[in-house]
């Protein structure tokens, strides 16, 4: 059994982006963590206030996790106003730490959205403190592998599919109930969040030559194809 850890920026950034992997990788009886750096309440919509939608998101963050018999975990920064400092990269390093996941799933580097710029740059910082003993903290260290880039319509640039990861039937019909107890994700008035991730998965999957996919950058200098003979 694999452990794997989301991190987003926000609720629902990670349940959209790579929840149909995670879906997938539940009912093969892995363990899934999601962990969301803000809680993503500035979208609120009209009837809501901040406040009360953030109370709302949580709660779907950990709906949507238990439906995948995982774990959601929701840190305290506020929406728009994350900031790539120690204090949070060793906050998501104890988690690693604690959590001890095989791999590692968050944003690609280029976004419109600042909140997902710097989780990415947390994630990497907070993945090598937690690997490393000579840090010390109050968990033993951990190294996760990744991170792996998930594919994400505000992360665009220069994001470049490299890894393919298929999402089985089960998962995606898993996947498509468990995204729909996100409010904005079907209620949205500026974006068809789950008409647009379901079918990407279509997509990726054509390229993967299956029936569903979902795609992840990972870094340069990972691109290695290594083989002792042609």
């Amino acid at each position: 059994m694999r452990t794997i850890m989301a991190i987003g920026g926000h609720i629902g950034d990670m349940e959209l982006t790579c929840g149909g992997v995670l879906a997938s990788m539940s009912l093969e009886g892995h363990k899934i963590v999601t962990v969301a750096l803000t809680g993503g309440e500035r979208g609120n919509p009209p009837h809501l206030s901040v406040a009360d939608y953030r109370k709302q998101k949580e709660a779907e963050a950990k709906a949507f996790a238990d439906m995948l018999g995982g774990i959601s975990v929701v840190l305290p920064y506020q929406d728009g106003e994350l900031e790539v400092n120690e204090k949070v990269k060793f906050e998501v390093a104890d988690l690693i730490r604690k959590y001890k996941p095989d791999v590692l799933i968050t944003h690609w580097k280029h976004s419109m959205h600042k909140d997902h710029e710097a989780t990415h740059y947390i994630v990497k910082d907070a993945q090598f403190y937690a690997g490393l003993r000579s840090f010390e903290r109050e968990l033993p260290a951990h190294y996760a592998s990744g991170p792996y880039y998930a594919e994400n319509w505000e992360d665009p640039i220069d994001f470049k599919p490299y890894v393919y990861v298929n999402v089985s039937e089960a998962g995606f019909k898993l996947w498509q109930r468990a995204i729909d107890l996100h409010w904005f994700t079907i209620n949205s008035t500026s974006f068809k969040y789950k008409e647009y991730y379901q079918a990407l998965m279509k997509v990726r999957g054509c390229e993967a030559r299956t029936i569903y996919a979902q795609a992840f950058n990972v870094e340069e200098l990972s691109k290695k194809v290594i083989k002792q003979e042609f």
